[in-house]
């Protein structure tokens, strides 16, 4: 993380509501079916909701039936960070933003071609900027 307004929680609490705060911060997550972008298929780029970061393209969003916006390849590999997770007695793959450390969700390997990924992302943890008409 390079800026350090990321390291100070008070940055944090000033700019996310507390269900944000507790998925972005702490590392919960939203149940599934719930989340603003759960079901949403518009198209632009989903930015990081703690920074801004570009993260994901609308046209890597899919539909994997498990209640999360889910994604099969991040708009850049280095905007993301992964971390090995063994929380909740289970071992998965942790995927934070690389800019501000935003928790954003997991990474699995049940995704489609062309990666085979899956990154399922808290909606709490994104923001979709839509691409507007041409």
């Amino acid at each position: 993380m390079s800026e350090s307004k990321f390291n100070d929680e008070s940055y944090w609490r000033e700019h996310l509501t507390p269900e944000q705060y507790r998925i972005c911060r702490q590392k919960g997550t939203e149940r599934p079916f719930t989340g603003e972008y759960s079901q949403v298929f518009r198209e632009g780029i989903y930015l990081c909701r703690g920074c801004g970061e570009s993260l994901f393209e609308s046209d890597t969003k899919f539909d994997a039936g498990c209640g999360w916006p889910s994604f099969f390849a991040p708009l850049n590999p280095g905007v993301i960070l992964e971390e090995f997770d063994e929380s909740h007695g289970m071992r998965r793959t942790e995927v934070m933003c690389r800019k501000c450390g935003c928790h954003l969700g997991h990474v699995f390997s049940d995704g489609p071609a062309p990666t085979g990924l899956r990154y399922c992302i808290n909606s709490a943890s994104i923001n979709l900027s839509e691409k507007v008409g041409d």
